[in-house]
């Protein structure tokens, strides 16, 4: 399963949904976050809140127009709604309507053009992985030694059955949950930074000799 979270936060794995979680299980759902943009104004009002079309259109160096279309479409199709406070009756302010957006990149790849919704997708998730991942390696100097000393970035290979990896895998998204479970998003705790976190297990073939 794949989720959405933070600077984009689409997730794909075992995670259950949930009134937190936005499930896509058709196309045209896919479909319409499969756009860059649309995937970076969802990620921006995740990561820090309530915006407008205008302040969200400075962020992302574009007219307010085209981030007012985009965000429409979100809307259509539940990923963002109207905040329920509206600070000014100049400009309406939109907020994430869920934490997380999950959906089985399985149910897609029967149809070219689930194949190719999924392409935008996974393209969009890499940029924004590799981004910051380079911006942690770069700036990690400057950040205080017990946060270097906590952080974590390997790689391993294993040897699994497909039972084995299914079962892996909600191991990991059962570790993940439980930080996730009772927390208020909007909380900020004294203390607390935002921390990235990508769950990735996946087969590779054997090397062809």
């Amino acid at each position: 399963m794949s989720l959405d979270p933070g600077p984009g936060a689409l997730p794909s794995g075992p995670a259950t949904p949930g009134p937190r979680r936005k499930r896509v299980e058709d196309l045209a759902t896919l479909r319409a976050l499969a756009h860059p943009l649309r995937m970076r104004l969802l990620g921006a009002l995740r990561t820090h809140g309530p915006a407008t079309a205008s302040e969200l259109g400075r962020r992302f160096g574009e007219t307010s127009g085209s981030t007012s279309y985009h965000l429409r479409q979100l809307a259509r199709y539940g990923f963002v709604e109207e905040a329920p406070e509206q600070p000014s009756r100049r400009e309406r302010f939109w907020r994430a309507a869920h934490e997380l957006t999950a959906w089985d990149s399985e149910d897609f790849l029967d149809e070219e053009a689930g194949r190719s919704a999924l392409a935008v997708l996974q393209r969009q998730r890499l940029r924004t992985q590799t981004d910051a991942l380079q911006q942690w390696y770069a700036a990690r100097g400057d950040w205080p030694r017990p946060w270097v000393r906590a952080a974590e970035d390997s790689d391993v290979m294993l040897q699994l059955t497909v039972d084995e990896l299914a079962e892996l895998t909600r191991e990991l998204w059962e570790v993940v949950e439980r930080r996730l479970a009772g927390r208020d998003p909007g909380e900020r705790r004294e203390g607390a930074q935002r921390v990235h976190v990508y769950v990735q297990a996946f087969p590779v073939p054997e090397e062809v000799p």
